[in-house]
């Protein structure tokens, strides 16, 4: 197996966007890369088999569901999370702590850690820094993260203080539990997250104290939050100037495929977001001239495919009208084709920005890339 390594290849002389590769015990991670989002141990709508054949390299998965179904201890006792959901490939777990914060109305924030009721039975819970690394050293990922405390958007100067001193402090605990459960050179590893909100005087601050902690790899956690997209940018650029060259920088929950291109440039490594797969069930699709809603009428007799020039095997073969026909008589393999789609989009999003890159080219593409016109 091998061990865990962060290459830097090239950067793009104009943004500061870097290309890179991440080698993982599973395997090689091209960056900067989007990773699927299988948080209950599936990219929903989408088989593994495909996800391979459309070039995923690494996908997600999430402490908190894991935890509440089918257990973390019923996935270690049949061979780890790989082996349960047959992805040989690398996998990074998020903490749990985004969950535990999207679902306010059922947890309570203490020192020693969150309580909060499962969304599932309303059994009550207790997620600390400690259970949460003990939970993703039995899934076996290649990627930990440790246990943070999410800023709300908005939030008070005090209260931003207040979540970055408490991340810190988790942090801490989550790299000593992770050191108790020991490791290898080929083993697993764990990334701290920065917090700080919107204030860049914060994140600069966490950033710089959370890479003096000399985590694996570092990511920026607390955007996508509700904040418009220009405090989202300051805050990550930011964080990133604060943090390490020669360690992999992975920005949490983001985002449309125009802010993935602009984020790249930021100098991020890894992204990941819902929106490909949540919004291919909802009928809206991503193309190269900007975002397609397939429900509308005017597609209803269209032969043409979803994006003439993707070359995903949903537009070398269907139309915009089976498409639309399948998503209003709700049938299954409507969903599952928006999500093949989508998923190559921001997929194939990453290799033009990995090529610009190589290319020192990273610029032109930010500005020639659609941002809101709909076809």
């Amino acid at each position: 197996m091998t061990a865990f390594r962060f290459e830097l290849l090239a950067r793009d002389p104009a943004t500061g966007g870097r290309r890179g590769r991440l080698h993982t015990p599973h395997g090689s991670v091209e960056t900067p890369c989007f990773m699927p989002v299988g948080t209950r141990g599936t990219v929903k709508a989408i088989a593994q088999e495909d996800l391979e054949a459309i070039g995923a390299e690494i996908i997600l998965g999430n402490t908190y569901h894991l935890l509440l179904r089918p257990g973390h201890e019923l996935i270690a006792g049949l061979g780890g999370l790989h082996r349960f959901i047959a992805w040989p490939h690398p996998i990074l777990t998020d903490s749990g702590g985004f969950q535990v914060f999207s679902l306010g109305g059922l947890n309570r924030i203490e020192e020693e850690g969150v309580t909060f009721r499962s969304h599932l039975d309303g059994s009550r819970h207790q997620l600390t820094p400690e259970l949460s690394i003990g939970i993703q050293r039995a899934l076996g990922s290649d990627i930990a993260m440790a246990f943070d405390d999410c800023t709300p958007y908005p939030a008070t100067p005090e209260q931003t203080r207040a979540s970055l001193e408490r991340t810190m402090r988790w942090a801490a605990r989550s790299q000593a539990a992770w050191a108790a459960g020991g490791g290898d050179e080929c083993g697993p590893v764990l990334f701290g997250i920065v917090q700080g909100g919107m204030d860049t005087g914060l994140r600069s601050e966490a950033a710089a104290r959370m890479a003096a902690m000399r985590f694996a790899g570092y990511a920026v956690g607390g955007v996508s939050v509700g904040e418009p997209r220009e405090l989202s940018e300051a805050a990550v650029a930011a964080a990133v100037a604060a943090l390490p060259e020669d360690k992999p920088r992975y920005l949490m929950g983001v985002g449309t495929p125009a802010e993935l291109v602009r984020y790249a440039a930021l100098g991020i490594d890894m992204m990941d977001c819902v929106l490909p797969t949540r919004n291919a069930r909802n009928g809206l699709l991503f193309t190269s001239a900007g975002p397609l809603a397939i429900k509308q009428a005017r597609y209803a007799r269209d032969p043409l495919p979803p994006d003439p020039r993707c070359g995903c095997r949903v537009c070398a073969r269907y139309s915009r009208a089976y498409l639309r026909h399948l998503h209003l008589s709700k049938e299954i393999l409507g969903a599952q084709l928006q999500t093949h789609h989508n998923l190559w989009h921001y997929l194939d999003t990453m290799r033009q920005v990995r090529h610009a890159i190589e290319l020192g080219r990273l610029r032109p593409l930010i500005e020639s890339w659609p941002y809101n016109r709909s076809n």
